[in-house]
């Protein structure tokens, strides 16, 4: 006797399913609820909600309410409703702010943004959405449209032509041009045109879609679940949309200035006394360091707040050992926890319920490296308040930063994650993995960072994280994961790093010289002189890879290692005073030259060059066995860092690069601010300025200026006001150039007497400088006022005391 299983449909024949799309027809009615714009159509709406007058979000929704709750992402200080102008006409409704107007088509809801005299910015031409709860929405593009963002995603600057999906995915290998989805999901995508830019935020941490491949003339924006929630930004520049971006999702915190120095990694240092040799041959040689890393070795049978009793016994003393060198460690935590009722962790979880669960109550358990394990909910507030204050395991210690990997999160099965149907509690807004999947990365980084700020009594943590969502800037830097030690891989780190900046991650690298494979000498050397102007700069290899670290392939590249390595020190108050603007204004540390000259068509998709700040250009060299490079230089005058060579831009130029030499370029009116050479961030020294001035000129017209940030460089308290700024001016006329000087704050007072301004290959020669004697390089180095002329670099030095009143000096050029 057969049953009704006999029958089921799939015994039949394969289950055809057809997918019924939805649009919200045309508009039938709207109205204003609590500063909020509702607009109903046939079969669905559209929320508006304006936040400024360059931005504003557009919710669909198919109940009767609009559901306007935000993910994490968002800063509920950025989301205050504003009510704008509203005109009804027959056929459109037309919202007007003091910068654009939205349209929208009434028959056909089609939404068009244009400027107020009537230039189109962006046109959405339907929004749809099936049964199962994918939404989707098409947008016009232009023939001379260019794609920047989307953070951390393979491939060349300009996404024109390319299709992403956003799912944090643990990717060993391939990382390929064609791979469509790496550990990091920012759903930004900025859309350049006819010399504006405008951004589009999908605020969805769910599987989507960016498509500007399939459809010639229209590029399209899906997510799987949940609501299609997006965020118009406008420009009309990149940086304004940047700025509008970091503005809604958050901007970095100023790190730690140790965090901004060298790092040395490995999967594994395997015992305290390895780590213990490697950081002091680090000083016996000479070349700088700030942190090195433990990888999952260090670990109890690789469970998380524990350290491996026989290869590291006495963690205390290693620590303790590493600080009076100037080393500090940081561990790996990943969010597996060892399912092992002997493990106080697990045991803690399990009964206090801060494990993740099926709807049904089980406990979801994945396979990762400490074997079968549980993972915490970090979406429950009182799940991530435990975590973070597990972390005070590792405070006690002295550790001031952890790294965050596999947190996509990995696991070792088919899916390479959590099965979608794991529930997140979400503090009572309860979702599937499927809905949640991308934050997860990104509030574990945020458990940790807000537990290690608990217990580090006012000094500032640092979080490494592998995955992120929108918003992950503000708790962790980002660093782009199992990558290759292959040529082509160094080559697709410039432009995924410069897109991560663009997407709001100015804290970001690659593993320099390569994850996997085996690097070279050659390779090891070109990564390390690009890496050491990454924001984030950290070399780390493989087991069983051949050793990379500075000295491991002779006397030769460690020179050329140390030299670089040195230089990022020296250049350390340069790079920290970006670090604050990236806090202040979003803007990255590194930039494609497309952000600084958006209307130069050569720089579009030019992404193995870059831009540290505005004005200084890396060109690094990323194939083998090349001693020259085509560079291009934007407009303006550039001087050859190495050897002051001036070369006229808006044109390319083939620059000599042997090994020891990578291609730099300073724009004429720049000053470049450095510091003395340490071997470690923080070491005690006094702390004397040069403030180098490229192509000065001692005529009318001539102008330079820069602000200089300085803070203790560890504590908050500059959050307090405990910070200063020293702004420095130069103007020529005929015959002299006007050098001034002056604190706007000098709450923080660093340890120095001097000031040293350096005028870099200056386009006229000193004749005397007012007030001031001039005396030998010697004297200079010895700490003596006056000025010099240094014949090899054509350069004119000036040094001062630190006077916080400031000062002002008159540089006369010679009778020619």
């Amino acid at each position: 006797m057969e049953s009704s299983e006999a029958i089921r449909p799939e015994k039949i024949g394969p289950l055809v399913i057809k997918e019924t799309w939805s649009t919200t027809g045309s508009l039938v009615s709207w109205q204003c609820q609590e500063n909020v714009y509702i607009c109903r159509g046939e079969r669905g709406g559209i929320a508006f909600v304006f936040l400024s007058d360059d931005l504003f979000r557009m919710k669909g929704f198919r109940d009767q309410a609009p559901d306007l709750t935000t993910t994490e992402a968002v800063l509920a200080e950025s989301c205050i409703p504003h009510l704008f102008p509203v005109k009804e006409a027959e056929n459109q409704l037309i919202f007007t702010t003091g910068a654009i107007r939205l349209i929208i088509e009434k028959t056909t809801f089609l939404l068009r943004v244009e400027k107020l005299d009537g230039t189109i910015i962006m046109q959405q031409n339907l929004m749809s959405w099936n049964p199962r709860g994918a939404g989707h929405a098409e947008y016009d593009m232009q023939p001379d449209s260019h794609f920047y963002g989307l953070g951390e995603k393979a491939s060349f600057l300009d996404k024109r032509g390319e299709r992403y999906t956003n799912w944090n995915t643990d990717v060993f290998a391939p990382h390929l041009p064609e791979i469509e989805a790496l550990y990091e999901s920012i759903p930004l995508l900025i859309h350049m045109h006819g010399g504006l830019s405008y951004g589009l935020f999908l605020d969805n941490p769910g599987r989507s879609d960016f498509d500007m491949r399939s459809h010639g003339v229209a590029f399209t924006i899906g997510c799987s679940t949940m609501a299609y929630d997006v965020y118009f930004i406008n420009g009309p520049d990149m940086k304004d949309v940047v700025k509008r971006y970091t503005s809604l999702t958050g901007r970095i915190a100023l790190p730690p200035k140790w965090a901004i120095g060298y790092h040395q990694s490995r999967y594994s240092y395997m015992n305290q006394q390895e780590v213990l040799q490697l950081a002091q041959t680090f000083r016996d040689k000479k070349i700088p360091c700030d942190v090195i890393y433990l990888d999952i070795h260090y670990m109890d049978e690789y469970r998380v707040f524990t350290f491996d009793p026989v290869n590291f016994p006495e963690p205390d003393k290693m620590i303790a050992e590493l600080g009076g060198l100037g080393v500090r460690i940081v561990p790996i935590v990943d969010p597996g926890v060892k399912k092992d009722p002997q493990f106080e962790v697990y045991k803690q979880g399990v009964l206090e319920k801060h494990f993740c669960r099926r709807l049904e109550g089980d406990i979801f358990f994945g396979e990762v490296w400490p074997g079968i394990s549980a993972f915490p909910d970090f979406s429950d507030s009182r799940t991530a308040e435990w975590w973070g204050g597990l972390h005070k395991y590792y405070t006690d210690l002295g550790i001031q930063g952890i790294w965050n990997d596999m947190n996509e999160p990995a696991v070792f099965n088919e899916s390479k994650t959590m099965d979608l149907d794991v529930m997140h509690s979400g503090n009572g807004r309860l979702l599937t993995h499927e809905e949640y999947h991308n934050l997860y990365g990104m509030m574990m980084s945020k458990a940790t960072y807000e537990g290690l700020m608990e217990h580090m009594g006012g000094e500032r943590p640092f979080v490494l994280t592998r995955a992120g969502y929108a918003g992950i800037q503000r708790y962790a830097a980002v660093w782009t994961g199992d990558n290759r030690s292959f040529w082509e891989h160094m080559a697709m780190a410039m432009p995924m790093v410069l897109n991560m900046g663009l997407s709001g991650l100015a804290f970001s690298g690659p593993d320099i010289g390569g994850f996997a494979h085996h690097t070279s000498a050659q390779l090891l050397v070109r990564w390390t002189q690009m890496g050491v102007f990454f924001p984030y700069c950290r070399n780390h290899s493989s087991i069983g890879t051949l050793r990379q670290e500075p000295w491991s392939f002779g006397e030769e590249v460690e020179g050329i290692l140390r030299e670089f390595i040195g230089l990022r020190y020296r250049w350390m108050p340069h790079l920290y005073n970006l670090f604050h603007e990236a806090e202040m204004s979003g803007l990255p540390v590194i930039r494609p030259l497309v952000l600084e000259y958006p209307r130069d068509p050569h720089v579009t998709n030019l992404c193995d060059q870059f831009l540290l700040g505005e004005n200084v250009l890396i060109a690094p060299v990323y194939r083998p066995d090349t001693d020259h490079r085509c560079v291009y230089l934007p407009e303006g005058r550039w001087i050859d860092y190495w050897d002051g060579e001036i070369h006229e831009g808006s044109r390319h130029i083939l620059a000599a690069a042997p090994l020891r030499i990578m291609p730099m370029y300073v724009k004429a009116g720049t000053f470049v601010v450095e510091g003395p050479l340490k071997q470690y961030a923080l070491e005690d020294t006094e702390e004397t300025l040069i403030f180098h001035l490229y192509g000065a000129e001692a005529r009318s017209g001539f102008s330079a200026a820069c602000t200089l940030y300085e803070d203790d460089g560890h504590s908050f308290s500059y959050k307090r006001g405990q910070y200063a700024e020293i702004s420095v001016q130069a103007a020529g006329d005929e015959g002299t150039l006007r050098l001034s000087w002056s604190y706007a704050v000098r709450e923080y007072v660093p340890r120095r007497e001097s000031l040293r301004f350096t005028l870099c290959y200056p386009f006229f020669t000193a004749a005397m400088v007012e007030g001031l004697a001039e005396i030998s390089l010697e004297q200079l180095k010895e700490g003596c006022s006056g000025w010099a002329y240094d014949g090899k670099r054509g350069a004119i030095i000036i040094q001062v005391a630190d006077d916080p009143e400031g000062g002002e000096l008159h540089i006369r050029a010679a009778e020619m």
